[in-house]
């Protein structure tokens, strides 16, 4: 899981830049509003890669994904891209725990056989 997940995520982190770059050119938002909150954005899309496998790293994951698809609010096409994110994010999820239960009953096959 912790792969499927983690790939997702980068893929995240690239989104959110260039969602600043996007946002740069609104006169509604400041350059520092937009890189304090794509810049925090883009850090826990990292960090999350190395905690995604300890208790609530997926529930963080969920959090991200909501604040992509809120990131409509200021850029429209984030509200797809959101959803396109969460929609791989859950496939990551699912997929990927899916893929570590046949591994470890692979393991255990090998170990008693």
């Amino acid at each position: 899981m912790r792969t499927l997940c983690a790939s997702t995520l980068i893929g995240e982190f690239f989104v959110i830049g260039f969602a600043g770059l996007v946002a740069m050119k609104s006169d509604d938002l400041s350059n520092a509003t937009v890189w304090t909150v794509c810049g925090i954005g883009m850090l826990l899309s990292v960090l999350l890669c190395g905690v995604i496998t300890r208790p609530g790293g997926v529930q963080l994951g969920w959090a991200l994904q909501i604040a992509l698809v809120a990131g409509g609010f200021f850029i429209p096409m984030m509200y797809i891209l959101g959803l396109l994110f969460g929609a791989l994010w859950w496939a990551s999820v699912h997929y990927g725990r899916k893929i570590d239960e046949a591994k470890a009953r692979w393991a255990a096959q090998e170990a008693t056989g």
